[in-house]
């Protein structure tokens, strides 16, 4: 057997077998895998040749979703290094603040995005100008000073201070993960991934994955038929897709909109949904529409590789029944904690926590708070063994089941994407000035991040929207803003998170 390091060494296998056959699909553009293949080695050997004593560094791919992302992507993989997608639609200071922390060695953009980078001092390659020039002698020596627990991918997610934390997954973490998913659920290649899930998301990573290693074929999705879900349905119709893996927020508006009566996924056999709670009465709608599908939950925070769960629903649950999210993954280990890091007992609620080779290897260029987030497993005083605790309080059922309570903390999701609540709080009170005091929460039942301030005088709510879009992507921004004389506060003086998404349950 072949030894995997870089996750791109099956991709010559998969090319052997599929070579002439279409990989990729975005809108009427197509690629084989041959192509794809050269064309992502000429990236690397132009990687190379520009940085060649550099090894497993980041390299920043700033392009909107589309064939070009995904060469870029391979490219850097053969390179050895590791690739950063970002978001075009991210505001330009977000974007100064991630590269400011990770410090990428190049971007890789295209013409048309030139502009923004003008000011900074990061070498940039147009993806468009890449020639065909493939050095195999330099990507195959560059490779043989790999190890498959080097860094794949960073994934920025939201962080309390104002900048994104770089989150570092590794080759070996995407292995155990697409190793397992092909075992349980029998993939084999032929499958048709619509794609719908942002670049800068894991899913994305994922679905990459099973183009590499078993060759199935990615229909890339535009962002935008999200916000028409009726063309998105047709879109996936004419496509023939067979298998989705999206948040629950779009599948939410279709049942919402009755889409499913109209327009019918004929083809679909897999259905995967991961990032946040799927409510049951809108998953029922898709269950009992689509009833030859595999419906699958998935649950797993950015600092673990995909997910470390997963609850396949084999019969369909009460309405008033939330979904659970199941059982770990192989090679994944769940622990639930009480608050004195205690094991819980069955169907008591505690805190999950992750060990396993499914956990991110930190932030990067962050030593401090991977420290704090990765800790030292307390029910292990033998050797170093580190978990990652979520802050999601789970309880576990009789028959090993785990069901999702809530938050501990003001992390969530939404739309799903990673939010720290926190970051709005301080972009509003330190960066902008705008108050003195205000607390983000979310409602965990309309789907909406409301902040609560405190001040005198109202502030009209477009003032608040038009200070943080300078800053934040729409999907942070919170959707309602509520004055008060004074925030409540808590025995030790802090803002009473809990007791604001109590008074929000209390209006319901």
């Amino acid at each position: 057997m072949k030894m995997r390091v870089n996750i791109v060494d099956l991709f010559d296998s998969t090319v052997e077998t599929k070579g002439s056959q279409i990989a990729i699909e975005h809108n009427d553009e197509t690629i084989s895998f041959y192509e794809l293949k050269n064309k992502a080695l000429s990236v690397a050997t132009l990687l190379l040749k520009r940085n060649e004593a550099l090894i497993n560094r980041p390299i920043a791919v700033f392009l909107p979703k589309e064939i070009n992302t995904v060469i870029s992507d391979l490219g850097v993989l053969y390179s050895g290094n590791a690739f950063m997608n970002l978001d075009v639609k991210m505001p330009v200071d977000r974007i100064r603040n991630i590269l400011e922390k990770i410090k990428p060695i190049t971007i890789i953009t295209n013409k048309k995005y030139f502009e923004l980078f003008k000011n900074i001092a990061i070498p940039i390659i147009d993806i468009e100008s890449v020639e065909e020039n493939l050095d195999y002698k330099l990507i195959n020596e560059r490779k043989k000073k790999q190890i498959d627990t080097d860094p794949m991918c960073i994934i920025n997610t939201s962080g309390s201070t104002g900048t994104p934390k770089g989150v570092v997954l590794n080759h070996r973490s995407f292995f155990d993960f697409t190793d397992w998913a092909l075992e349980t659920f029998s993939f084999d290649g032929s499958e048709v991934i619509g794609s719908l899930s942002p670049v800068v998301f894991d899913i994305y990573d994922f679905e990459l994955c099973m183009l590499i290693l078993k060759g199935s074929k990615l229909i890339l999705l535009d962002s935008s038929l999200a916000m028409f879900p009726a063309n998105l349905l047709k879109e996936i119709n004419n496509k023939k897709v067979d298998f989705i893996f999206w948040v629950p927020s779009i599948m939410v508006n279709i049942a919402n909109l009755d889409l499913l009566k109209k327009s019918l996924p004929i083809n679909l056999k897999m259905i995967w949904f991961a990032g946040e709670v799927f409510p049951t009465k809108q998953f029922l709608y898709w269950y009992d529409h689509i009833q030859k599908a595999t419906f699958v939950n998935l649950y797993g925070p950015i600092e673990i590789t995909l997910d470390c769960t997963y609850h396949i629903i084999d019969e369909r649950p009460m309405e008033d029944e939330p979904l659970p999210i199941g059982k770990p993954c192989r090679n994944s280990d769940i622990i639930i904690l009480n608050e004195d890091n205690q094991q819980t007992l069955e169907n008591v609620e505690g805190e999950l926590c992750v060990r396993g080779t499914s956990l991110a290897m930190g932030y990067y260029n962050d030593i401090e708070k991977t420290a704090t987030a990765f800790v030292q497993n307390p029910l292990n005083n033998s050797y170093p063994e580190l978990i990652y605790k979520t802050g999601d309080i789970v309880s576990k059922d009789r028959n090993g089941i785990i069901h999702f309570k809530g938050r501990k903390d003001s992390l969530i999701k939404h739309m799903g994407y990673r939010i720290e609540l926190g970051e709005i709080e301080h972009m509003i009170v330190n960066e902008l000035k705008l108050v003195d005091y205000c607390c983000a929460v979310y409602d965990d039942v309309n789907k909406k991040i409301i902040l609560f301030y405190e001040k005198d005088e109202e502030i009209a709510p477009q003032i608040f929207r038009k200070s943080l879009m300078k800053f934040f992507p729409s999907y942070m921004l919170p959707s309602n803003f509520k004055r008060m004389d004074l925030l409540p506060r808590n025995t030790n003086g802090k803002i009473d998170r809990l007791q604001l998404k109590n008074n929000i349950k209390k209006e319901q």
